[in-house]
């Protein structure tokens, strides 16, 4: 299809491909795993956070208000993108690696001396998702840029970061809680985040050229700080259907991981540790699941494997309601951990069949990111206070109506992924699997 014709249909020019795939690209990778293994290690390890503030550290705040401390941190995490998306596209990935770097280990500090609710919520929740925030989206549109054939291998692998840094570093808070308290476990977590930072940020910057050297192009007016939103976005319904529909997924998908320990504790009685290598063991399943899922989608297309992996999530979390044994628990959060953890590298991997404009990459998918981050800022505060209808305290939660929330809003998700996929094909012109 040419120029003229493309216009008269409406169907928008493919990008131009990436840059070759070589070692440095690959490099990349491992930079952001080491990056990711921070970024989302920790959000996936609050789960043992929110287990210890409610049944010892504040066991006079409700689940409800706890929980906002992490999902405030995993809101800012992913709204920041609204700006870290565009300053993406201008060159400024550098100042935001070192800034994002150095706010997220100095609010992990904070928290070691923290011991009041509003403390850890500035500390924790505020800074750490702040400095988060300025990682994530700006590292997800670098990877998206640099693969083309290879680009959901190369997503997977790398996201592959989130649940390895959640079962160290819960491992991590297990272990040495006992041993050293509270304020040295922290610390002690804090000085392996930089270390880490240390090693991505060397291979995230080294001969890292302005990324959007290659992308800018010549008929389209250079972009300025003050173009944070791209209207072109705004009237898109691809856009709109990509959004909404990983708005729902990400409504729902967090908040079994928030709840594995302390529905082991509560519900069926475990030990505090043993909760903690539950979740650990949903962690595990989930690097092996992202690999496997994106490894499918390198020969088949990103779109089946998500539309499958955020159908099946919301009926693991439906049939959650019906486990009530030890072995059954297990089993749920290995395979909840092994299908849900696709519902992270598959979305950055569609999404560049969503923007036709490569140089705005960074732009839309801050802006798609960002609306999103709202579900991760409502959706386990909403499920807290749903668990808390008719329960006596935070030892007797209300859990069929966590199992309930998270099943029927990712299944709902899951069927606009249905919607995304026609308009793909008929906006923009993709034909068979993508």
């Amino acid at each position: 299809m040419d120029d003229s014709e493309r216009k008269e249909t409406g169907v928008l020019p493919e990008p131009p491909p990436p840059n070759k795939e070589d070692l440095r690209a690959w490099l990349l990778v491992l930079g952001a795993f080491f990056l990711f293994f921070n970024v989302w290690g920790l959000t996936f390890a609050f789960g043992s956070f929110q287990s210890f503030y409610s049944l010892s550290y504040l066991t006079s705040i409700g689940a409800s208000a706890i929980s906002w401390i992490g999902t405030v941190q995993s809101f800012l995490l992913i709204v920041c993108g609204i700006v870290t998306g565009p300053l993406f596209d201008l060159g400024h990935y550098r100042a935001m690696i070192f800034v994002g770097c150095t706010l997220s280990v100095l609010g992990m500090m904070m928290l070691s001396l923290a011991d009041e609710y509003y403390q850890i919520f500035l500390s924790q929740g505020i800074c750490m998702g702040i400095g988060f925030g300025l990682l994530y989206v700006p590292s997800l549109a670098l990877l998206s840029r640099s693969f083309a054939r290879k680009r959901a291998v190369a997503l997977g692998v790398a996201t592959s970061g989130a649940p390895a840094g959640g079962i160290i570093y819960t491992l991590m808070f297990e272990q040495l809680l006992p041993k050293v308290q509270f304020a040295w476990t922290v610390r002690i977590m804090a000085f392996v985040m930089l270390v880490l930072y240390i090693a991505a940020s060397f291979l995230l910057l080294w001969k890292t050229p302005n990324p959007n050297n290659n992308t800018q192009s010549r008929n389209t007016p250079r972009r300025t700080t003050s173009q944070l939103l791209d209207k072109r976005a705004l009237i898109d319904p691809p856009f709109w259907s990509f959004t909404c529909s990983n708005f729902f997924l990400y409504l729902g998908y967090m908040t079994p991981y928030y709840y594995i320990p302390t529905y082991a504790e509560t519900y069926l009685h475990t030990s505090r540790s043993l909760g903690l290598y539950i979740l650990i063991i949903s962690q595990a399943a989930s690097i092996l699941g992202r690999v496997f899922t994106t490894a499918v989608a390198h020969h088949y297309g990103s779109m089946i494997p998500w539309i499958f992996c955020g159908s099946v999530s919301g009926v693991l979390c439906l049939a959650w309601i019906s486990v009530d044994s030890l072995v059954g628990f297990i089993l749920y959060a290995a395979f909840y951990g092994a299908i849900s953890g696709a519902l992270v590298p598959l979305p950055p991997s569609v999404f560049p069949h969503v923007c036709p404009d490569p140089a705005a990459l960074g732009t839309w998918l801050g802006m798609a990111q960002s609306i999103s981050s709202v579900a991760t800022l409502c959706g386990p505060p909403i499920a807290g206070a749903l668990a808390e209808i008719g329960a006596r305290g935070s030892a007797d939660l209300n859990f069929a109506n966590i199992q309930l929330f998270s099943g029927v809003v990712m299944i709902s998700g899951a069927a606009m992924l249905m919607g995304l996929w026609y308009l793909l094909r008929k906006m923009r012109d993709k034909k068979g699997l993508f």
